[in-house]
This record gives structure tokens, C-alpha cells and sequence, in this order.
């Protein structure tokens, strides 16, 4: 299992730095985030390194979001809260400060404050056939 000596998140992981764990597997590990959004705020992180989505073998992505569900559901019936956000920031545009890879699970309610909302957008004429033709390229 590949771990970084210098990664905060290798180092709760393997339990040199003690976390608030709500759950934990042989490959992946639940705890409460230090600093959260919303009381509750779960990190889910894989016991072996990768810094994102890019660089994470399939199956250990498999093993990280399975237990998604169980962890969803508890924190909503532990929190009361009516809604969970699950997010993931990959690179430091996005939001990303700690390069584990690491989901947030966020409890929310409808008047919690915390301001993410979808702000969406639409697609000037052609631009959509653009971005497909874009991505299909890039998947090769």
C-alpha cells in the first residue's frame, strides 16, 4: 500500500495522527473533519495514497465509495439533517487543499446557510457538439 511519509491524511490513516473515525476498512477510512462545514462533516479517504481521481487505481476508487451509502444514511439519522452533499475537489482551482484524495460528506437542511447551490448554465448554440467532440477526443 503506497503511503506518503509527508501526507496529513496517510498519517491518520495509518493512526500516527489521532482522528475522530467513524468508520474504517481495510482500504479506506471515515472521520469527522476538523474544521467543518456543517456538524457532521465526514472526510472518506483511501488508506493508500493518491493525490485525486486521476491517479487512483479503479478498484481502490471501488473499495473508497462503497460504503457511501451506510455512511450517508447514518449521517443523515445522526444529524437530522434531510440532505447530504458528497463532494470531491481535485487541484487547488477547484477547492483542493489537501492532495489525498478525500470526499466530503456534508449533512445539510434546507436553511442551513451554507451557500452552495447549483448555479447552472446552458450551452450557446453549438457549443455543447463542441465540448462533446472535445471530450470523445480526449478519451481517445
Amino acid at each position: 500500500m503506497a503511503i506518503d511519509s509527508n501526507c496529513i491524511f496517510c498519517k491518520i490513516a495509518s493512526g500516527d495522527i489521532p482522528a475522530a473515525i467513524v468508520w474504517s476498512s481495510d482500504t479506506a477510512v471515515a472521520f469527522l473533519d476538523v474544521n467543518p462545514l456543517a456538524e457532521g462533516h465526514i472526510l472518506l479517504i483511501p488508506r493508500a495514497h493518491c493525490s485525486d481521481f486521476r491517479d487512483c487505481p479503479a478498484q481502490q476508487l471501488a473499495d473508497l465509495i462503497a460504503p457511501l451509502p451506510t455512511l450517508v444514511d447514518a449521517l443523515m439519522t445522526a444529524t437530522g439533517a434531510t440532505g447530504v452533499n458528497v463532494l470531491q475537489n481535485t487541484g487547488a482551482s477547484a477547492g483542493q487543499a489537501v492532495f489525498h484524495l478525500h470526499m466530503h460528506l456534508i449533512p445539510r437542511i434546507d436553511s442551513d446557510s451554507l451557500g452552495y447551490r447549483w448555479n447552472a448554465g446552458t450551452y450557446t448554440p453549438g457549443r455543447a457538439d463542441e465540448m462533446l467532440a472535445a471530450l470523445k477526443a480526449a478519451l481517445g
